[in-house]
């Protein structure tokens, strides 16, 4: 069994993500240039909610309206009533707080190259990238190369922010998180065993069981089977039957969100990554612009490890990439296929090499990180998503010429 999990956009680590990383898209917009490291922190009381905003910004131009942009991602999110957790479009009933400051020149003087060679690390770290066969065998999961049960986790998360965001159950709050086990036979992904499902909802909901919270709960369960689980997860994997909970504790009604917990930007690394199925080098994404390494390396190590698998020289190919500060080319280089490679890891490593630039200017090129494309981001997972032409998500595209140069 292998168990990965997921949150909704409405889950108070992710609204801090996603403002976060929504006030890294307005300073691209300002300037393509802009060094962005902001972390956000939010939290509800009885008598009002908070935000706080903290971190280091260097742009050319005029800073973005930072409060305007917080107050307007969170209720984007659904975030626009105290009572279910916090209203961020009131001044009376939300306050923001503003603690940004500029980038320290120590760290500046080592990233602000304007070419590969000198733009160097904007911090030391590892990052870790990853890609499998795993959700090769479905065809509504194909060409995601990723963890079964990390892409079944997000998928739920993916639907309950839908139904939220149009409406489709009034009852639905923005705060959600999910939870897939998958059963493996012979090393292979075989089913799922069991589905977890956490989501808010209106607390007078029970009024129509005759303030039953069992009734309650069994309609919420149904509900969710039947419009999110079932919905969301490819028929073929829920074949042999599984065990759904929904709201274990029995109840998650009004309010929740910011009220019922903390958030913080960076709380879900293994959300945002790979479900734990490979290793983390400890470093969030959200909130960071692309010369920050625990971003944009992440990002093309996941790129490169794609294309081994896509190019079939393995089933399973985990990378690390590790840098010094103020260096452009890594520390250290390192693939490993866990015994699947066509080829020994030590000549998969050269190849890998010769065919991916690690260095971070090089990396913010190839992928072109300088778009204001972050937010999408923010929610849902950074990888195994579908790239767009408006540049998200650049690092899940397979290009064919450097498959070839793999493969020679």
């Amino acid at each position: 069994m292998f168990t990965s999990e997921s949150v909704a956009s409405g889950h108070p680590d992710k609204i801090c993500d996603s403002i976060s990383d929504a006030i890294v898209d307005a300073c691209l917009t300002v300037d393509p240039n802009a060094r962005v490291a902001v972390e956000t922190l939010v939290k509800g009381r009885a008598d009002g909610s908070v935000i706080i905003l903290a971190g280091e910004v260097s742009l050319d131009g005029d800073a973005p309206d930072y409060e305007a942009i917080a107050r307007q991602t969170a209720a984007d999110i659904g975030y626009n009533d105290h009572a279910i957790g916090m209203d961020a479009t009131s001044i009376e009933l939300c306050d923001v707080q503003l603690h940004i400051t500029t980038q320290s020149p120590d760290i500046s003087q080592g990233v602000d190259g304007g070419d590969p060679d000198s733009q160097g690390a904007g911090d030391q770290g590892m990052m870790f990238g990853y890609a499998c066969t795993e959700t090769e065998q479905d065809d509504e999961l194909r060409d995601r190369y990723f963890p079964v049960a990390a892409a079944l986790a997000q998928r739920i998360t993916r639907r309950l922010d839908i139904i939220q965001r149009s409406g489709e159950i009034p009852w639905m709050r923005p705060d959600g998180k999910s939870m897939v086990t998958v059963e493996y036979e012979d090393g292979a992904p075989n089913c799922v065993r069991t589905v977890v499902v956490a989501v808010q909802h209106d607390a007078a909901l029970k009024e129509r069981f005759d303030d039953s919270e069992e009734a309650e709960r069994e309609f919420v369960t149904a509900q969710v089977r039947e419009h999110v689980v079932e919905h969301a997860i490819p028929a073929r994997w829920l074949q042999h039957g599984y065990r759904l909970v929904v709201n274990g504790t029995g109840r998650f009604a009004d309010p929740g969100g910011p009220y019922s917990d903390a958030g913080i930007t960076g709380r879900k690394i293994v959300v945002d990554a790979y479900g734990g199925m490979c290793r983390h080098g400890g470093g969030a994404f959200s909130g960071k612009d692309a010369s920050k390494v625990d971003r944009s390396a992440a990002y093309c190590a996941r790129w490169a490890a794609k294309h081994v698998v896509a190019a079939g020289l393995a089933e399973h190919c985990e990378i690390q990439v590790a840098y010094v500060i103020g260096e452009a080319n890594p520390v250290s280089l390192r693939v490993d296929t866990i015994g699947t490679g066509k080829l020994s890891d030590i000549e998969l490593k050269a190849r890998v090499s010769e065919v991916f630039d690690f260095r971070p200017a090089a990396i913010v090129a190839d992928l072109d990180l300088k778009r204001p494309i972050f937010l999408a981001t923010a929610t849902g997972g950074h990888f195994a998503r579908p790239p767009t032409d408006d540049g998200h998500f650049s690092w899940e595209r397979i290009h064919d010429e450097r498959i070839d140069a793999l493969l020679s």
